[in-house]
């Protein structure tokens, strides 16, 4: 799943265009992403927040067991990263 300021229409676009399939939810007021302290303030457009990115691993009991963040948006974890922390929780 994936969170973003931005307004579901914009990520209807942007899920069509990239063809991803996962559920890609919509926080405008910045509610989600602020309460996990992942807000990026006066990185976004015209100086609004933007999320800062993250990856979360969580067990089946909902248990925070990996993290992975960046203040680089174009730095993510690879494939490889979050198949070994998954590999780890089992």
């Amino acid at each position: 799943m994936a969170i973003s300021v931005d307004p579901p229409e914009t990520n209807r676009g942007m899920l069509a265009k990239a063809g991803y399939t996962f559920p890609f939810l919509s926080d405008p007021n910045a509610e989600a992403i602020k309460r996990w302290d992942l807000l990026h303030e006066g990185q976004g457009t015209n100086g609004g927040g933007i999320a800062r990115p993250a990856e979360f691993l969580l067990d089946s009991q909902g248990v925070v067991r990996w993290v992975n963040l960046t203040d680089n948006y174009l730095v993510r974890a690879r494939p490889e990263q979050v198949l070994e922390a998954a590999k780890a929780v089992e």
